[in-house]
Formats: structure tokens, sequence, C-alpha cells
């Protein structure tokens, strides 16, 4: 069971992080330069916890990686960047994320859908409408 919480825990955790520190980015900071720093503090602390992992080789490991690794990175990127622009933009750390959140869940839904062939339920199309009708409320 804790094999199931303790990701979820640190999804929370850090994506509550995330979006305070995105939102006190200064605005008038480089927004690309801000994402450098960002990606070498990442980058850094991967590195340390790749060979604190007990992982002394890197070659072999590279070449397990795909192109999804490359794509993620652009994906980061383009999150990261969406999200200082957003609060720049002057919406509410407690109303940006909720939106944004509400439509990636339905976005995935039909993404899960039609790339992994999920089933969707009648269950999960009511909660969409639910997530409708709750943006259309909150952006009211």
């Amino acid at each position: 069971m804790w094999n199931m919480i303790w990701p979820l825990a640190l999804v929370v955790a850090s994506n509550s992080l995330y979006h305070v520190v995105a939102k006190e980015t200064p605005s008038g900071a480089n927004a690309f330069l801000s994402l450098t720093v960002t990606y070498l503090v990442a980058a850094g602390v991967s590195a340390m916890l790749f060979a604190a992992g007990g992982q002394t080789a890197l070659l072999p490991e590279l070449k397990k990686l795909n192109w999804a690794t490359l794509a993620m990175g652009a994906a980061v990127m383009g999150l990261e960047l969406g999200y200082i622009c957003l609060y720049r933009a002057g919406w509410k750390i407690s109303l940006g994320s909720l939106v944004g959140n509400i439509l990636l869940a339905c976005v995935l839904l039909v993404v899960g859908l039609l790339l992994y062939k999920e089933a969707v339920t009648l269950r999960q199309l009511a909660g969409m409408a639910v997530c409708a009708v709750g943006l259309f409320l909150v952006c009211k």
C-alpha cells in the first residue's frame, strides 16, 4: 500500500511547492533564464541521487533511455513556462492550477481512450460533465 501512497504524497507536496515558487518568480526576471537555473538545480540533484543510488555505470543506463526522456524535457519546459506566464498574467494560485488540472484530467481521459485503449465508463463521462460545470462555476 505504501508503494501507492508515497509517490502521490510526493506529487502533492512537490506540486504545492512548485506552484508557490512559480507564483513567486519575479515578474521582471527573464523566464527562460529562471528555467535554465531551475534545470541546472534539477540536473544537479538528479545526478547526486543517481550516484547515491549505487548506479555507477552511466553509459549502460543512458542506453536504456528513449525518445520519451527528450519529450519529457520539452513537456516540462512547456509546463513550467506556462505556469510562470499564467501567474504573471494575473491568475490566482488557487484558481489557475485548479482550472489547468481539471482541463488536464479531461484531456488525459481522452488520451487514455485513444492512445492506450483504456475503457471510459459512464461514471467517468459524468465526471467530465461535472468538471465542465465546475469550470463554469469557478471561472464565472
